[in-house]
C-alpha cells in the first residue's frame, strides 16, 4: 500500500505539472481563442487561392504558426452590438463576414486590450447572429444566401442545406443553424483535444527528463525507506538491546543522523533533488536554488535509467485526472471532497 500510494502521488504531482504547463501555454498565447477564430475565418470568409488555411493542419502549426504567426482574431471592442447589423460585402474580402459576426457577438467578449478573448460561442448565439445578418435582406433568406454565394463564402454551402431542410420555415432554419454549429463546435473540440494530447506528450518528455524521474529507482527507494522505517519501529519496540542491529545498518555508526536524514528526506524529495535545478528550503534561513547539471546529465546519459524514464513517461500520458482518481480510491477520499 505504501509503495502504491508513493508511486501514485509522484505520478499525480508530475501529471499536474504537465497539465499546468500546458494550460499556462494555452492561456498566455490565447490558443483556444485563436483556434476558434481561425475556424470562423475559414468558414465565413474562406481561403484564398494562395493563402493557406487559418485553421492549423499539424502540431507544428498549433505550437508555432498559430501562437506566433498572424493573429486570426478580430480586434477587441467593449461596445455593445450595433443596432444595425451592417451591409453584406459586395465582393470577397479576407475578414468581412468575420467582422460582421464579431459585431453581433462581441457583447459576450471579456474586457481585454488588443484582440478578442472569445474562445466559445454558444450555438444559440451564433444562430441569432446569422438571423440578424439575414435581417439586412428583410428576412429574405434566399437573397442572403445569394450574397454569400457571390462573395464565395463557404458558409453558403452549409446554410443552403439547412435552409432546404427547413423548407422555408424561419424557426426551423434557426434551429437548424444551431444544430449545425453545435456539431461543428464538437468536431472542432475533438480536433483541438487531439492536438492537446500531442502537446501533453511532448511536455511529458520534457518533465520526465528535467526531473530525471526514474520510476523503477523511485519504487526501489520507497521499498528501502519502508523497510528501514520498519526496522526503526522494531528497534523502538524491542528496547536498547536491538540498538546495535540498527547501528550496523547505518554506515556512519551513529544511527541518529541516519534515521533523521531518512525521516526528513523521503524518497520523493530525494529524487526531486536530482533534477537539473533543485530548490532547498532549510528550517532556518532563505530558500536556495542549486544547479545539478553534472549529476543530472550523468543520470540522463546512463542507459540503466532509461527503462525507468520510459515508465514515468507512460504514466504521465494517463493524465492527472486518472492519477487523482486512483489516489482517491486508495485513500478513500470521496469524490465530493
Amino acid at each position: 500500500m505504501d509503495l502504491a500510494l508513493g508511486l501514485v502521488v509522484a505520478f499525480l504531482l508530475l501529471s499536474l505539472l504537465v497539465s499546468g504547463l500546458n494550460e499556462a501555454f494555452v492561456r498566455v498565447l490565447s490558443i483556444r481563442s485563436k483556434f476558434l477564430w481561425a475556424y470562423l475565418r475559414d468558414t465565413l470568409d474562406g481561403v484564398g487561392d494562395k493563402a493557406p488555411s487559418w485553421l492549423p493542419g499539424s502540431l507544428r502549426d498549433v505550437l508555432v504558426a498559430l501562437p506566433f504567426g498572424p493573429d486570426p482574431r478580430p480586434k477587441h471592442s467593449n461596445q455593445p452590438a450595433p443596432a444595425d447589423a451592417g451591409e453584406m460585402p459586395a465582393t470577397k474580402t479576407s475578414d468581412s463576414m468575420m467582422n460582421l459576426l464579431y459585431a453581433r457577438v462581441r457583447e459576450i467578449d471579456h474586457r481585454k486590450r488588443g484582440k478578442t478573448s472569445i474562445a466559445h460561442i454558444p450555438p444559440e448565439r451564433f444562430a441569432v447572429a446569422v438571423m440578424e445578418l439575414a435581417a439586412t435582406e428583410n428576412g429574405n433568406i434566399p437573397e442572403f444566401l445569394n450574397k454569400l454565394q457571390r462573395i464565395d463564402s463557404p458558409l453558403y454551402g452549409h446554410l443552403k442545406g439547412v435552409w432546404e431542410s427547413a423548407q422555408g420555415d424561419l424557426d426551423r432554419f434557426r434551429k437548424g443553424v444551431e444544430t449545425w454549429f453545435d456539431g461543428e463546435m464538437q468536431r472542432l473540440s475533438m480536433l483541438y483535444r487531439r492536438y492537446v494530447k500531442w502537446a501533453v506528450a511532448l511536455l511529458g518528455v520534457v518533465v520526465t527528463l528535467l526531473f530525471s524521474m526514474d520510476g523503477f529507482e523511485y519504487a526501489k527507494t520507497l521499498l528501502r525507506d519502508n523497510a528501514f522505517r520498519a526496522s526503526v519501529t522494531a528497534v523502538t519496540e524491542a528496547g536498547p538491546d536491538a540498538y546495535n542491529e540498527l547501528k550496523q545498518q547505518c554506515t556512519g555508526g551513529d544511527p541518529v543522523p541516519c534515521v533523521t536524514e531518512l525521516l526528513s528526506e523521503p524518497a520523493l524529495v530525494k529524487l526531486m533533488g536530482q533534477a537539473m535545478v533543485s530548490v532547498s528550503i532549510p528550517a532556518q534561513g532563505d530558500p536556495s536554488v542549486q544547479g545539478n547539471f553534472p549529476v543530472w546529465w550523468g543520470r540522463i546519459t546512463t542507459p540503466s535509467h532509461w527503462p525507468g524514464f520510459l515508465l514515468t513517461y507512460v504514466a504521465l500520458l494517463f493524465g492527472a485526472p486518472f492519477w487523482w482518481d486512483v489516489f482517491r480510491r486508495i485513500t478513500g477520499i470521496k469524490s465530493r471532497r
